[in-house]
């Protein structure tokens, strides 16, 4: 069960928080401004988490500058426990500051028992998302995304849903993740006739996953007039310095199948990370503060999508903002040490 503590007095969010610690990036080329970087709720924010730690991060992030809260129908543990916890925050904490806030939610994997409860059909995409409307207490989503690609149910039902979705007005924007780019173009074009504001792919994208780089995904993101929102930027913990003297006795890598297993850690790897730790204190950054960086300096980049498991982390990532500037040799020294082969 989550741990409840009595409620502070009421919060009052910082009245500098929009004084250019953090930048405002246009998604694609739709009217929408979304921060430099995201909170993610996929972690600790379920029924395990301490309820006032949750309250803290999501108010540090707020003060930050932070607009966007990122969520799941299926993130927990257990299923839907993030929805349901973020919606009491913002009962509490931002009923009035709706406007200010960009509350994202998806739909795409496992959700419940039967054959209406998984992948991208008309029928499981809409009952979600009404699920997710009562746990979150909101009468729309800002964004509203399809999780994963579904091989099985045609694009057009799946993207037809989505644009009734907004006809509804359920959700003012629509977006897809883990896309590449065939299916992110079919997409497009479709939400495209039938006028529907389709302005994101969210995608797993860091140093050492560069999978949208070979997919072309970022050159069709830009063709199209769709942003991309980056999530997993420190590798599920690798690009930070936690792993430079091997893996600590309290780590979770292998305990908790959510997060990176022993075997990622190679002795390959982890001289890769010193590499770049290397980098990043001649740098003046921290490991972590470069790999967010370097993630914003693509300029296909709309927003990069953090987690946090306390309030520090939040500002630790924030700090990145410093310096998103990167030399060509820079660059070039980095995909050197991450092993990327560039024609």
């Amino acid at each position: 069960m989550v741990e409840m503590c009595d409620i502070d007095p009421p919060y009052t969010p910082d009245p500098h928080r929009y004084d250019g610690r953090m930048g405002y990036n246009r998604s694609g080329r739709s009217g929408l401004l979304l921060p430099q970087i995201s909170l993610g709720l996929w972690h600790n924010f379920g029924d395990n988490g301490n309820y006032e730690n949750m309250r803290q991060i999501l108010r540090t992030a707020f003060d930050a500058g932070i607009t966007l809260f990122d969520v799941a129908n299926n993130y927990g543990p257990h299923y839907g426990a993030a929805e349901k916890n973020l919606g009491k925050l913002l009962k509490e904490d931002f009923s009035h500051h709706r406007d200010e806030l960009i509350i994202t939610t998806k739909a795409g994997w496992d959700m419940w028992p039967g054959p209406y409860g998984d992948l991208g059909s008309r029928k499981y995409l809409m009952a979600s998302l009404d699920q997710s409307l009562k746990r979150l207490g909101l009468d729309y989503v800002d964004i509203f995304y399809h999780h994963r690609p579904d091989p099985d149910t045609p694009l057009e039902e799946t993207m037809t849903a989505l644009a009734d979705i907004v006809r509804q007005g359920k959700a003012l924007y629509v977006g897809i993740s883990s896309y590449g780019s065939r299916d992110t173009v079919k997409a497009a074009n479709m939400l495209r006739e039938m006028h529907v504001p389709f302005v994101i792919n969210q995608v797993s994208y860091s140093i050492f996953e560069r999978w949208v780089e070979r997919d072309g995904l970022l050159e069709t993101a830009e063709n199209n007039g769709i942003g991309i929102t980056a999530f997993s930027p420190l590798a599920q913990g690798l690009l930070t310095n936690r792993y430079l003297n091997g893996i600590p006795a309290d780590s979770r890598i292998g305990r908790d199948p959510r997060y990176i297993n022993k075997s990622a850690l190679t002795d390959e790897r982890l001289a890769q990370i010193r590499a770049l730790n290397g980098m990043a204190e001649q740098r003046g950054q921290t490991l972590a503060e470069m790999a967010i960086a370097w993630l914003l300096s693509h300029k296909q980049v709309t927003s990069v999508l953090v987690g946090a498991s306390r309030p520090s982390q939040v500002l630790d990532d924030v700090k990145s903002l410093r310096n998103i500037e990167f030399s060509a040799e820079e660059l070039a020294k980095i995909d050197e040490i991450s092993g990327v082969q560039k024609n």
